[in-house]
């Protein structure tokens, strides 16, 4: 059976919810890129603020994972958000010390 490569790339941006959560001390957070994109990934407390970037680079069409160590942050609730291109995701995580 002969498959297209772009059979198998994502069709549309995804976010994925992380993995462990709630967790401690590290977490992973995937998400999946239709086509080459600059990607941001930022961290933020429940005041907006701006803990941890993770990732503000190109990447390339298709899956990967970025893991957070928040050995040094404190326990809480905390919102993940990808930026690429015009479009952004959140969602929120749970950090138990």
């Amino acid at each position: 059976i002969a498959t297209d490569a772009d059979d198998l790339l994502p069709t549309e941006l995804e976010l994925a919810q992380n993995f462990p959560n709630p967790f401690n001390p590290t977490t992973s957070i995937s998400f999946s890129l239709p086509e080459k994109a600059r990607v941001r990934v930022d961290i933020y407390n429940l005041l907006g603020q701006n803990v941890a970037t993770l990732a503000d680079a190109d990447f390339t069409a298709g899956n990967h994972t970025l893991t957070w160590d928040a050995s040094g942050t404190p326990s809480g609730l905390y919102f993940y958000r990808l930026t690429a291109g015009q479009t952004s995701l959140t969602k929120k995580m749970l950090l138990l010390k």
